[in-house]
């Protein structure tokens, strides 16, 4: 799947938020906000996220300008971590990987981090296809799923 990534505008936000308001989605990211059907919380959240020149964010757009997902970077530079959300309809379909490959080189710095919940097969695949390997694991509370679940840890070294 051809991807762009291209700057966030303010049109894209609420496609994001249905995005993130998706119950399959949620219990596959896991950890999420506590409630994320908070639009005053969502929104604060990404005005921080677009004021910081430090994070690297992106809406990701195939075909005419139809917003999969986002995709960014952030963190301290030691510790620069690595994060996507796809809308359902684009799983399976090629768009996180190609999408994250992308990221990748507006991100040089190395080492990159990322987690996802150990039974997120889907973007420990994706993560896998762009290099990142596992690094650790850790138990800790998924506020979508209401309960502790383990997590993989993952560095891209390249």
């Amino acid at each position: 799947m051809d991807v762009v990534l291209r700057e966030v505008r303010d049109t894209d936000l609420p496609v994001f938020f249905a995005h993130t308001n998706d119950p399959e989605g949620l219990r596959m990211a896991a950890f999420t906000a506590k409630d994320p059907s908070d639009q005053a919380y969502f929104e604060a959240h990404w005005a921080r996220i677009r004021q910081n020149p430090a994070i690297i964010a992106r809406t990701i757009v195939v075909g005419d300008d139809e917003i999969v997902g986002h995709a960014s970077v952030y963190g301290p530079p030691e510790e620069r971590e690595v994060t996507y959300w796809i809308g359902r309809p684009y799983w399976g379909r090629g768009a996180a990987t190609a999408a994250l490959k992308e990221l990748l080189r507006l991100a040089p710095e190395r080492p990159l981090h990322a987690r996802a919940a150990a039974d997120n097969l889907g973007s420990l695949q994706v993560l896998r296809k762009c290099g990142f390997v596992v690094t650790g694991q850790e138990r800790d509370f998924a506020n979508a799923r209401g309960e502790e679940i383990d997590e993989l840890l993952l560095t891209l070294h390249d």
